[in-house]
């Protein structure tokens, strides 16, 4: 099983993914603002979330914005 590490905590995935299916699995809901993904330090466009694939090794950064007041 593919060995990948997100914000920090490594974590083991059935197979490669995609980002959005990665995404889904973390529960993470997909936004068109306030979402971003970065692989390996380079952030990926959201353009490419449904084909972008996430590889055994890969260090994965979510980062959602939160609005408050």
């Amino acid at each position: 099983m593919p060995r990948i590490t997100v914000n920090g905590e490594e974590k083991e995935i059935e197979r490669e993914l995609t980002v959005m299916e990665l995404l889904q699995l973390m529960d993470v809901k997909f936004r068109e603002i306030g979402l971003a993904v970065a692989i390996n330090d380079e952030v990926v466009p959201k353009s490419e979330y449904r084909s972008r694939r996430v590889k055994e090794g890969d260090r994965i950064e979510i980062v959602q914005l939160v609005g408050g007041g």
